[in-house]
């Protein structure tokens, strides 16, 4: 006997809270976003990414794109010779294990943080409640030493959407479409800046 489940109403259901998240994305902010990832780029700067579970795959995804995609798809020796720094800090789980282990699992990436950062450098912190404290310490370390952070939030935002230099908040109370958006904007960003680079006639 199948379970008395209604399967193409949840399938809609799904898809209109997918849809109207999808709608409240503000563009000014993404835009922002993808000026300020540039600008690094160009600088040299590293960028870093945090995030816990769902936001953990997001975070090695969205690193993964920028340190080839955005250069397209084989970009061999054709790509420019200065690339993104980038580094997810999700991706390295001895060194993870061994923070948690030894000082606490708020400070996983705190103490990464402390590694990785110069002054100038991009945090970018990916949270759908943006109350994760491991991710909250990351970036209260970050901006005292000199980062510029980001915000990939859900919800309203938490804690996280009053401590970084901006947000993206994905206005939705279901952690699902807010971790598919979460993912549909690294794509948005990596589309973006592929074509910026593209067209970089000092690239």
């Amino acid at each position: 006997m199948k379970p008395d489940v209604d399967v193409r109403r949840t399938v809609q259901g799904y898809l209109g809270r997918l849809r109207a998240a999808l709608d409240s994305l503000p563009v000014e902010a993404v835009e922002d976003i993808v000026h300020r990832l540039y600008a690094a780029y160009r600088e040299g700067r590293k960028v870093l990414i945090v995030g816990n579970g769902g936001s953990a795959a997001t975070a090695s995804h969205m690193a993964c794109d920028l340190a080839k995609n955005v250069f397209g798809q084989f970009p061999g020796d054709a790509a420019p010779t200065g690339r993104f720094k980038v580094l997810s800090l999700t991706d390295n789980i001895p060194l993870m294990t061994a923070w948690a282990n030894d000082a606490g699992y708020e400070r996983i990436f705190l103490e990464q943080v402390r590694t990785f950062t110069d002054p100038g450098d991009v945090l970018i912190a990916i949270s759908g409640s943006g109350n994760s404290p491991n991710v909250v310490e990351a970036v209260k370390l970050a901006r005292r030493l000199g980062a510029e952070t980001i915000g990939i939030l859900g919800f309203k935002g938490g804690k996280l959407k009053d401590l970084v230099d901006r947000a993206v908040i994905v206005s939705s109370d279901d952690y699902g479409p807010i971790e598919d958006l979460h993912m549909a904007l690294d794509h948005i960003v990596t589309t973006c800046l592929r074509d910026m680079i593209a067209r970089d006639p000092s690239g």
